[in-house]
């Protein structure tokens, strides 16, 4: 079974072009579910034992995942694992297997996005001078990378990704390679660009072309948890609520663009989602905002 999930990963990261931390969620739902079934069954399995896995066994297993207190959206996930499995094993082991197609996933709660106030966005300009580094430079990195996730509606790893030949000569639109390395073009607004240009001149290392823009304190590429760290250390400084993190920043850009008119299928290009479902989540954000707007203002609203 090992060998099989080993090929099965590997096909995800080098055929599909998956990233490493998709993979990795791949590979934990597809061994625990064998995990379940080897308890079940009382021993090993083997991937031919695959071919016998019946309605009940599926069900089954949702309901351990519900014994064990795991999320819907974590379980849906995991459906979706086993769907990506069984069909690569049906085509490169011939082990067909039908009853996890008559599995229906957990139905996920799709959550609005909360967004942050654009005032409290340049209010952490002036947080970042006021809380201070013992190295300026790293004042500069901070602004550099809040106004370039916020004026460009990054991922925060699209963002820490980006080398400094991606960004050299200042360029109209930066070449983003996002989620499953779909690529995308994204327009850059001079005061992206001023942040960007401010830290690069006072930055102490990292300057060859294909190293990455954003630096750690030590001179080694930035990690996502330390660009949640100092979002985060804004946010206290401010007193925001917890819910402001670099992917708030994301979720600001896109509201902000709705509501001063952008079309969704603009939106969608720019955000770099997949499906137009995921973009019409910012519509609801909107009609929220509007709602509320309409019950404290409206004089009839009250009766």
């Amino acid at each position: 079974m090992n060998d099989a999930i080993a090929y099965f990963i590997e096909y995800l990261t080098q055929t599909k072009k998956y990233s490493a931390h998709t993979a990795i969620g791949y590979e934990t739902d597809v061994r625990d579910f064998v995990t379940f079934c080897e308890r079940f069954n009382g021993g090993p399995i083997f991937p031919k034992d695959l071919a016998r896995t019946d309605t009940l066994m599926f069900r089954s297993y949702l309901a351990d995942r519900q014994r064990r207190g795991l999320a819907h959206k974590s379980t849906a996930r995991a459906l979706s694992s086993l769907r990506g499995f069984f069909k690569f094993i049906a085509k490169n082991y011939g082990i067909k297997n039908d009853a996890i197609t008559l599995i229906s996933s957990p139905k996920v709660p799709r959550k609005l996005s909360k967004a942050i106030d654009p005032i409290d966005v340049e209010h952490m300009h002036s947080a970042i001078r006021e809380i201070g580094n013992k190295d300026p430079w790293i004042d500069a990195r901070d602004w550099a990378l809040v106004v370039l996730i916020f004026g460009c509606g990054l991922r925060i790893s699209e963002a820490l990704s980006l080398k400094n030949s991606d960004v050299r000569g200042r360029p109209e639109v930066l070449r983003i390679c996002g989620k499953g390395n779909k690529e995308r073009l994204v327009p850059v607004l001079p005061a992206v660009w001023d942040a960007i240009e401010k830290y690069i001149r006072v930055r102490p290392f990292g300057n060859a072309a294909e190293d990455e823009l954003f630096r750690s304190v030590r001179g080694l590429p930035m990690s996502s948890r330390m660009a949640e760290k100092v979002i985060e250390k804004i946010r206290n400084y401010l007193q925001l609520p917890d819910y402001v993190t670099p992917h708030a920043l994301r979720h600001t850009f896109a509201t902000a663009l709705l509501a001063g008119g952008a079309d969704l299928r603009t939106l969608q290009e720019l955000l770099g989602h997949s499906s137009l479902s995921t973009t019409q989540l910012y519509t609801k954000v909107n009609m929220a905002e509007i709602s509320n707007i309409y019950a404290n203002a409206h004089p009839r609203a009250k009766d």
